[in-house]
């Protein structure tokens, strides 16, 4: 790109024109992401005409530039730097419509002027942050002169990191955030010299570096001298190779710096033998969130909507702010009129006029809707923050943008199953039964076995095995998980059957290689299923553990029932499963044996899990898996009766095999009676009765249903010594807490009336009040319709039963 149309003009400082041959640089100092600081550049640039723009950021990306003027690349968006041999560490440099940065390298687009990045290379600063032990750079790399006013905890003395506060506190203001919009961010389009705000902000900035360097250097200190030198040294041959003249736009903490008189000698001796590493570049999407965050990826400004929308309005920005958020009320059906607005407008200048601002400001917008719109509630203005002062705007890059092969593949696929990256969560319900849902399944089990994680699997609203719910939120730090899951292969699918390979041979448990199999198959990566098993059948003949058994046999019996929908072979894996069951029935009953509190509790979520995965192994076809249902049954039956086994367990077998019907209600009561007798202590019959009735079972449900049970439960509590009862009160007081409110209601009702009067508070005819003394069929009767509809069945005939309908 060449110069052409050049003009002349005065620098901040008194320094010569940006065009004049010789002139001293412009140094235009801006803090990053702010709107007024945009509009100052480009004003400043629209008034000087430099040759070439130099902009404060790594120079790897110079070849970047001219993506820039795309017209599928949509600010906010990243720069992206990783170490081409360890993609996970990486650095961001983000970038709003409303960054000085952006608008300069627009604007040299605009007017085919050259624009450089001249701040530490990302080769340096991403060696550099290894060798301190930092795996990530934050996410605007450029680093502490970037800090926004008003963080709280930034000591007075710590000048360099929030350089801004400190002017605000000589000013006299206590609200640095404020004191900041009324000097730059309400300053009229084109008010005054365009170059004004640079030379008075160069000035304070000059103070207080002054006053910063009288105190004691630190890390930070060291590093803001190095990336200075190298500034410097761009400077001056950028100077060298245009005559038409330089403007710099930079951190305002960097511009005395720059303006420093420094020997090229001296910038040279700072820049030796840094580290350095072979890095990567190119341009990712970002989001306004990921601006408002201050640690971490994000860049620390708290209102980007806001500031987006001061950079974006024409005129009147307060007014068009207002409608904007009547817009949004309205959408989630509060009532707000013309006229709400034009109050709030009122309110919010009065505001201002009160507060001796120049301008109402986002604080008096913020008071005015919460009085006018919102009726005093924090609680509409929370989503006003949440969608408008911080927004959930997802930038674009174009396609011809720089990417490792794995992203490249991944965008193919998101385009060809329409699954678009949004910034706002989001859930999305999937039939796998049509082919393109089925796709999305397969892509984002991939994604989340090489650790992207897009989307979160979530319970689905239908309880059949076709149907997945998925909530997804792309959020801007998964391009660096994508490029570090690019080690793994060129495709989504390579990639994934690559990592599920490694991870099975590293995997440390058999629970952990049995969960790996049913991410295989929900992923359909037939090629790492068939290694994964042979790894998983050889763990699990070697493990002899009867807990780890028990926790990997659930999700083997899960993946069983995956063949049906997704057609995948699972032969092999009902054999592993098989296998594994007989297992765990054999050792079971002698693995529940002499078992302290903590671990008995651990046993009865082993025997929950393993009945659990019976039901579903028993429910699926295969040869030889007949008998598993009365197996399982002769353990159970074992468990109940040995009076070796915790009481936890023994109470949790009978209640299973009474909820399967295996166990007569009697019987069941006989066995309470016998576990409640006086010759049992009473902690042992306190943990049988939260197996049998404890642990989310429904055994709230049981004892409101069931008199006797109750009964029984009521007169072995009422019976239990004082001195036995604070130690059982709370392990009862925890099976009982775990009721729903309604079901302790009822159970206490019914203790309250007592023996005689007692009564299930749903049989008719107990004589209770308010019920009658027999059933009504034809109320009765009046129910079956909805029942037939809630199970899917067709309307039965007149006069048809339930019953008939359900054959």
């Amino acid at each position: 790109m060449t110069g052409t149309d050049r003009a002349g003009g005065g620098g901040p400082g008194g320094q010569g024109g940006a065009g004049e041959p010789g002139g001293r640089p412009l140094l235009l100092g801006v803090r990053h992401h702010g709107p007024g600081s945009a509009r100052a550049v480009r004003a400043a640039l629209e008034a000087t005409r430099p040759g070439v723009v130099l902009i404060e950021g790594p120079p790897e990306a110079d070849a970047l530039i001219p993506l820039a003027a795309d017209e599928d690349m949509r600010p906010p968006v990243a720069l992206l730097a990783h170490a081409v041999d360890e993609p996970g560490r990486s650095a961001f440099w983000p970038l709003a419509e409303f960054s000085p940065e952006w608008v300069a390298v627009r604007w040299a687009l605009e007017h085919d002027v050259p624009a450089r990045f001249i701040d530490l290379p990302a080769a340096h600063t991403l060696a550099w942050r290894a060798a301190d032990g930092h795996g990530d750079v934050d996410a605007d790399a450029r680093g502490d002169d970037q800090a926004p006013p008003g963080r709280s905890g930034t000591a007075p003395a710590d000048v360099r990191r929030d350089p801004l506060a400190a002017l605000a506190a000589a000013a006299g203001h206590d609200d640095p955030e404020r004191w900041w919009e009324d000097v730059i961010e309400h300053r009229g389009r084109g008010a005054g010299d365009a170059l004004a705000p640079f030379t008075a902000l160069e000035e304070a900035m000059t103070a207080l570096r002054e006053t910063e360097e009288d105190g004691e250097g630190g890390d930070g200190d060291v590093r803001d001298l190095v990336r200075e030198a190298h500034m410097r040294l761009q400077v001056r041959a950028a100077r060298r190779e245009f005559a038409e003249g330089v403007a710099v736009v930079c951190g305002a903490w960097h511009v005395p710096a720059l303006r420093r008189r420094a020997t090229v000698a001296a910038d040279r001796a700072l820049l030796k033998g840094l580290p350095r590493t072979k890095v990567d570049m190119t341009w990712v999407p970002w989001t306004h969130r990921r601006l408002s965050r201050a640690g971490g990826y994000g860049a620390g400004i708290e209102s980007p909507g806001w500031y987006g929308h001061l950079f974006a309005a024409v005129d009147r920005p307060v007014e068009r702010w207002l409608t904007k958020v009547a817009g949004l009320l309205r959408a989630e059906d509060r009532i707000v009129s013309p006229a709400h607005v034009i109050e709030a407008t009122r309110l919010a200048e009065t505001l201002a006029v009160i507060r001796g601002r120049p301008l109402p400001g986002l604080t008096e917008a913020t008071d005015a809707v919460r009085a006018v719109m919102c009726d005093g509630s924090d609680v509409p203005l929370a989503l006003v923050h949440d969608r408008l002062v911080v927004g959930d705007l997802l930038g674009e890059v174009p396609a011809g943008a720089p990417a490792v092969p794995l992203q490249r593949d991944l965008t193919r696929a998101q385009r060809r199953l329409r699954l678009r990256p949004e910034a706002p969560e989001r859930e999305l319900e999937l039939d796998l039964r049509k082919e393109t849902d089925a796709g999305r399944s397969r892509l984002l089990h991939r994604l989340r076995l090489l650790g992207v994680g897009w989307g979160e699997a979530v319970a689905s609203r239908s309880t059949g095995t076709f149907r997945e719910a998925w909530r997804l939120r792309w959020e801007p730090e998964l391009s660096v998980r994508v490029a570090e899951a690019g080690v793994w292969g060129t495709t989504v699918l390579s990639a994934a059957t690559a990592r599920a390979q490694a991870d099975a041979v590293t995997a440390r448990g058999l629970a952990e290689v049995t969960a790996l199999a049913e991410r295989c198959l929900l992923a359909e990566l037939p090629d790492a299923l068939a290694p994964v098993m042979r790894i998983l059948a050889d763990r699990a003949a070697l493990d002899t553990d009867v807990g780890h058994l028990a926790q990997a046999l659930p999700a083997l019996v899960r993946s069983l029932r995956y063949g049906d929908v997704r057609g995948t072979d699972t032969g092999a894996l009902a054999e592993v499963a098989e296998g594994l069951a007989e297992r765990v029935f054999v050792g079971l009953p002698a693995a529940c044996a002499a078992l302290d509190a903590d671990a008995a509790e651990e046993m009865r979520r082993h025997v929950d899990a393993v009945h659990t995965a019976v039901g579903l192994l028993g429910d699926a076809p295969a040869p030889g898996r007949g008998d598993v249902h009365s197996r399982w049954r002769a353990v159970l039956h074992t468990l109940s009766a040995r009076d070796t086994v915790p009481g936890v367990v023994r109470g949790r077998a009978v209640r299973l095999l009474l909820d399967d019907g295996e166990l007569a209600p009697d019987e069941a009561a006989r066995l309470m009676v016998l576990v409640l007798s006086p010759a049992t202590p009473p902690a042992d019959a306190a943990a049988w009765i939260e197996g049998f009735v404890g642990g989310g079972s429904g055994g709230g449900m049981l004892l409101l249903h069931d008199e006797r049970l109750l009964a029984l439960v009521d007169a072995w509590l009422t019976g239990v010594p004082a001195d036995a009862f604070t130690h059982v009160l709370p392990l009862l007081r925890r099976t009982f807490s775990a009721y729903e409110p309604g079901v302790r209601r009822g159970l206490g009702e019914l203790v309250r009336r007592g023996p005689e009067a007692r009564g299930s508070v749903t049989t008719a005819g107990s004589g209770v009040p308010g019920f009658a003394a027999g059933l009504d069929p034809v109320r009765a009767d009046a129910v079956l319709p909805v029942v037939r509809l809630l199970l899917g069945r067709h309307p039965a005939p007149d006069g048809g039963d339930l019953a008939g309908a359900n054959t």
